[in-house]
């Protein structure tokens, strides 16, 4: 959901380009003539149940009638319908994909209430109200007026409808399944905002991703006065160095200063008011409401998904656990934020996934989703997840996520910097470092002006180097190590502050090759990190501080992973207390981190403990 997917969006919409590592094709004559010669298009604005008009473009297939129908494809974004008006066509499309466009649909996008040409006051996450009745205005209800509406004025549907959307659109897809609509019949959310507290894009588990947030905000919660096709930034800031930037900041709090969001941006200060697992966040939740769904959902997500992986794992096991009649499938490949919506995703950074991954997932799964239930076209049998290793780059298929034929074990931290599957036997053993939040951890190596979209696959060498860094490995494997599941770190510490945050990374370590132009030489390969807030380790709703020199257990998951650790490899595990500019400094004293004064950000000299009655380690599930 940051200022990346914004710029994607609208690539999607207008077949613009981008200087991201994966661009798409240029547009070409051939693909506007496509649009106009198949589909005629109608700009509407459709009333919802309160009065509020919703901006809705509709593309429509030339010749449907009667007597040729289609069903319809709908996304719903805030990040705009456009082009507005109806001599304005889409360059390309007018589908999400070309295979999808080539199939023809009738496609639909609505700017959401609130947003760009609909009328209404937009919220965050727009909390679910069970029921679709009354004057209600969620998701749900918005999107079941819209789907009334479109059944019985827009001619030559066939009466069903598919749901789709990556990201915040993602987040509207899986809003419409409590209560749908009887004609929605699939609906696949993709990479779907779903926790802001707990994984995606606002926080995990409590840390604040400042980088993303600061920069997504400054133009999508830039106020308007009303129904509008532009936003404008709240404030102009273009830093060449965000490491520097934002520690020159100084406190979270300046962000409100006059040069700044000061106090302009409606959900900025929503965040910066709400630093527990409070009502406001538990309401933007939309998980608790995915029972009996009756649509059928494909969801999918990236390894490499920097916003919002935490959304599509969590969301497809909802629907799991609470809804158990629902069709359900899960999709997980080698990708970036969206990344499956490009025409070629076969490489990543240093990586060579040997295939086009992108084309896989839209020839073998998507198409053949929306096909089978809107259209009763050929089959759709995959298995129930279809996930990438992301080790052997080879796509696996289970009847279960995570697959049933795990086993759980432990790699311990030890003395001597090793990690290993026995328990440690030393009566007292432990590291320390000194954290400080004047010189925190960098997220990335090197000076960047926009995220680094590649740092979760980076080498991890320049964080070893770093005193303030702990770092654990294996002797090489004498085979084959599968990991399929989430992770389970749990550390013994001590601080001699009230608070710290604790980032865990998982890390494939290559064997040198003695080439040093080699990107294999000794590369130490981030397969997974996640942060928490030390403060929530025993409740993200009540948090507590950390008491001077006494042990405490930090114990908290991170996101899955499926990923072989191959013969001769290593395991690496590191441990850190920063993760700038990524994540907002923690002070490392307990007090309300938005609203913290320059006096409250002080060294703090971190344990780890690693011994017979304080076994640190990380859980996995071998495959």
């Amino acid at each position: 959901m940051t200022h990346f997917l914004y710029a994607s969006a609208l690539v999607f919409a207008l077949g613009l380009s981008t200087n991201s590592s994966a661009q798409r094709a240029p547009v070409s004559a051939q693909d506007s003539a496509f649009v106009r010669q198949n589909y005629r298009k109608l700009d509407r604005e459709i009333t919802m149940r309160d009065g509020a008009k919703l901006y809705t473009v509709i593309y429509v297939p030339t010749d449907a009638s009667a007597q040729k129908q289609y069903p319809f494809l709908l996304e719903r974004t805030p990040y705009s319908a456009a082009p507005y008006g109806e001599s304005n066509y889409r360059k390309r499309g007018p589908g999400p994909s070309r295979e999808l466009s080539e199939e023809k649909y009738i496609f639909v996008y609505q700017d959401v209430r609130g947003r760009y040409k609909s009328e209404g006051q937009f919220e965050e996450m727009t909390p679910n109200v069970p029921g679709n009745t009354g004057k209600q205005t969620d998701e749900s209800a918005d999107t079941y007026d819209t789907i009334e509406w479109l059944l019985k004025n827009v001619t030559g549907n066939n009466g069903r409808v598919g749901l789709m959307g990556i990201s915040y659109p993602g987040f509207y897809a899986t809003a419409a399944l409590p209560d749908a609509h009887p004609a929605l019949k699939a609906v696949s959310p993709q990479a779907p905002v779903t926790d802001e507290f707990m994984g995606d894009d606002a926080n995990h588990k409590g840390a604040f991703y400042l980088l993303d947030n600061f920069e997504f905000m400054n133009y999508f919660d830039s106020p308007r006065q009303g129904p509008t096709e532009k936003y404008s930034e709240v404030f102009a800031a273009a830093p060449k160095d965000l490491y520097k930037f934002f520690l020159e900041l100084g406190p979270l709090k300046n962000s409100n200063s006059a040069q700044y969001f000061n106090n302009r941006a409606k959900i900025w200060n929503e965040y910066l008011a709400h630093p527990t697992y409070d009502a406001y966040w538990q309401a933007r939740n939309i998980r608790p409401a995915l029972n009996n769904v009756k649509p059928a959902v494909l969801v999918v997500g990236g390894w490499f998904d920097a916003e919002d992986l935490y959304g599509a794992l969590n969301t497809y096991k909802a629907i799991e656990k609470q809804s158990t009649s629902t069709n359900n499938r899960l999709v997980m490949g080698p990708w970036t934020h969206g990344a499956w919506a490009r025409p070629e995703w076969s490489k990543f950074g240093p990586l060579n996934f040997g295939q086009n991954t992108a084309k896989y997932f839209r020839d073998n799964l998507e198409t053949k989703f929306f096909n089978y239930y809107l259209k009763d076209k050929g089959d759709f049998k995959p298995a129930e997840a279809t996930v990438f290793n992301t080790g052997n780059n080879e796509w696996k298929t289970y009847d279960a996520w995570p697959p049933k034929a795990t086993k759980s074990q432990m790699f311990y931290l030890q003395e001597g910097n090793r990690l290993a599957l026995t328990k440690p036997t030393a009566a007292e053993s432990l590291n320390e470092y000194v954290s400080d939040p004047a010189n925190p951890v960098p997220y990335t190596n090197g000076v960047y002006a926009h995220r680094n979209n590649e740092y979760m696959i980076e080498d991890q060498r320049f964080a070893a180097k770093r005193p303030d860094v702990l770092t654990f490995q294996t002797e090489p494997l004498t085979e084959d190590l599968t990991l399929a599941g989430p992770l389970t770190a749990g550390l013994f510490v001590s601080t001699t502050g009230t608070d710290a945050d604790f980032i865990v990374k998982l890390i494939d370590v290559a064997p040198a090759d003695g080439k040093a132009s080699s990107a294999n030489d000794g590369y130490q390969r981030l397969v997974r990190a996640e942060p928490i807030r030390g403060k929530f380790r025993n409740s993200f709703e009540k948090p507590e501080p950390f008491t001077p020199g006494q042990v405490a257990e930090v114990k908290y998951e991170l996101p899955d992973v499926l990923h072989t650790f191959k013969k001769g490899h290593r395991v690496m595990v590191q441990v850190q207390s920063s993760w700038f500019p990524l994540v907002d400094r923690n002070p490392q004293t307990f007090t309300n981190i938005p609203q913290a004064d320059v006096k409250d950000f002080q060294k703090a000299t971190i344990r780890l403990f690693h011994d017979a009655k304080r076994p640190s380690g990380l859980g996995v599930n071998v495959l």
